[in-house]
């Protein structure tokens, strides 16, 4: 590696791979960056002082599991680029672990934000705020009104059954990380596999949609959906119901090592988003209390599983403690969920 190559990404063998599938995409020595990184897979922003693309690839001292993920993400976003799903344009993925040290691909860099935090919204005023709040639904529902076979995701998923292998592979995230004991959890769980829902028709699931995974532009549009590697076939309402979690969960968690960007004035209440959601998808709503109780599983599941590296000195950075304390509220907030009628 040169000494000003990012970690994880060595230029020269980029630049020979990208004269050789992007031809002309890239001119000049290359400088990157690295723009976000973590236990997701890595971004990098790579130029040639004329044009800036995107660099995508697996955690690095990852199993090589991962490279599944980023085919993965690859496909949904290339058979994504004709639809009305803003997405960035694909450039060339490289399969072969050798070049870089890792599978990855190559994509358009979309200039936008990503809101993450309610005191970055803030500044823009509550008319703004609303607007961007409604644009993500919306994305949503345009997103979730892709027919898969007709851009060529017929085989991106398997749909049927798709709910009871999620409770299954959260039940099985969860069991990996399990460090105390932690109320109502497998109270959650239990409740969700007897509790089988109905599934709607298969759609293409995001699988992790959230305001800071759109990048939004200047004049408040989503430009593109970003974060991919959950993406599968499946029941579109478990990105509704994740969503909704995800939007009610600042108000649980003292933490901003969660997006607290729903707490803004003028922003869309989570109920409002499910309503805004129903009238652009005409989709039914009433069966979401299974849909709740999964994603308030996930998210307690995740965040347990962020506490348990914490907990085992595997993570560091501001705003972990507080992590742990948030999973109690999530459980609570899923078993309110699944018994929406009865009192508490």
């Amino acid at each position: 590696m040169g000494h000003d190559d990012p970690p994880g990404l060595p230029l020269g063998p980029l630049q020979r791979f990208l004269t050789a599938a992007a031809p002309g995409l890239l001119t000049g020595p290359l400088e990157a960056s690295l723009v976000a990184g973590g236990k997701s897979n890595l971004t990098y922003a790579v130029t040639d002082g004329r044009r800036s693309v995107i660099v995508r690839r697996p955690p690095l001292g990852h199993v090589l599991a991962t490279a599944h993920d980023m085919g993965r993400e690859h496909r949904v976003m290339s058979a994504l680029r004709d639809t009305a799903v803003p997405v960035p344009q694909m450039y060339a993925a490289c399969p072969d672990p050798e070049v870089i040290g890792a599978p990855f691909y190559v994509m358009e860099h979309v200039a936008g934000t990503p809101y993450r935090l309610a005191s970055e919204l803030e500044a823009l005023g509550a008319q703004r705020v609303r607007a961007i709040s409604e644009r993500m639904v919306d994305t949503l529902v345009v997103l979730h009104a892709v027919d898969p076979e007709a851009v060529g995701l017929g085989d991106f998923g398997r749909p049927q059954g798709f709910l009871a292998r999620q409770v299954r592979r959260w039940k099985q995230q969860l069991d990996a990380s399990r460090s105390r004991e932690v109320p109502g959890i497998d109270e959650l769980h239990a409740r969700l596999t007897v509790a089988e829902p109905t599934e709607g028709p298969p759609g293409i699931v995001h699988g992790d949609f959230r305001l800071d995974n759109l990048l939004v532009d200047d004049d408040d549009r989503v430009r593109a959906v970003l974060d991919w590697e959950m993406a599968t076939l499946g029941d579109p309402l478990t990105d509704v119901a994740l969503l909704h979690a995800y939007l009610t969960m600042p108000a649980m968690v003292d933490s901003n090592a969660v997006s607290d960007a729903s707490l803004a004035p003028g922003f869309l209440t989570p109920d409002e988003t499910l309503d805004r959601y129903a009238a652009g998808s005409g989709r039914d709503l009433t069966h979401l209390a299974f849909h709740l109780g999964l994603a308030y599983f996930k998210l307690a599941v995740i965040l347990e599983g962020i506490h348990y590296r914490h907990a085992h000195g595997q993570t560091v950075g501001a705003g972990f403690d507080s992590i742990g304390a948030a999973v109690e509220p999530l459980v609570t907030q899923g078993l309110r969920s699944l018994r929406p009628n009865q009192e508490d």
